[in-house]
């Protein structure tokens, strides 16, 4: 993986603790609205991290790889996209 590790462990390090909050929260049968809100927390911090990788995939994987493999590098990224989407 080419994009910045640091940031990408510190990201889903802070993604794994919301889930822990989530979890304890849930068995303290906390306020809905309050878990809803820590669950979108989560998927922003998820998002991110997803943004860090894929940025990093173009960069380098896609600018740099060999022509041959271009078509799949860009079919690749058109069906993250579709998911995204």
């Amino acid at each position: 993986m080419t994009a910045d590790r640091a940031k990408v462990i510190r990201l889903l390090k802070t993604a794994r603790g919301q889930m822990d909050g989530i979890l304890k929260m849930i068995e303290d049968n906390r306020y809905c609205i309050d878990i809803s809100n820590q669950i979108m927390a989560c998927q922003a911090v998820l998002s991110k991290v997803n943004k860090e990788v894929l940025h990093a995939h173009l960069s380098n994987c896609v600018l740099n790889g060999n022509r041959e493999d271009s078509e799949e590098k860009l079919a690749e990224i058109a069906k993250i996209l579709n998911q995204l989407l």
